[in-house]
């Protein structure tokens, strides 16, 4: 008969020592790296879209910038004075109103925030139209 004595069965030990080691660097880490981003980081209401659902909103309107600094409104040319009026008779029919806003790249920066203002003065979303990056 193969009899052992139970003193010298061997033992399983898990040595958790490095685990705590290796979650105080990662948390470490973590913090550090959510320092370092920069939180003053503008973010921009783009249109998504997917093949199944569509998130556009309800009601939109076209507002175009070109670079002879002409503004269009759903393909009509308007002077800026008449923009505003423009927007207050879409707005005022009740449905949320949104206004996508294409503006050249030549366009001066003080055309589009005429355009904002206006919107802003309305309380009217204003998506900013703009054209994918291409990588070479």
């Amino acid at each position: 008969m193969n009899l052992r004595n139970r003193r010298n069965k061997p033992t399983a030990e898990v040595h958790t020592a490095a685990l705590n080691d290796i979650m105080f660097f990662l948390m470490l880490f973590f913090l550090l790296a959510s320092a370092v981003s920069n939180p003053q980081v503008v973010k921009l209401l783009l249109p998504k879209s997917s093949a199944g659902e569509q998130s556009v909103a309800k009601k939109t309107m076209t507002v175009s910038i070109s670079a002879d600094l002409a503004y269009h409104v759903d393909k009509q040319t308007v002077p800026l004075e008449q923009l505003e009026p423009l927007i207050q008779a879409q707005a005022g029919e009740g449905e949320d109103l949104t206004i996508m806003l294409y503006a050249d790249s030549s366009v001066p920066i003080q055309n589009v925030i005429a355009v904002m203002d206006v919107a802003n003065r309305n309380k009217v979303k204003l998506v900013l139209a703009t054209e994918p990056k291409k990588d070479k």
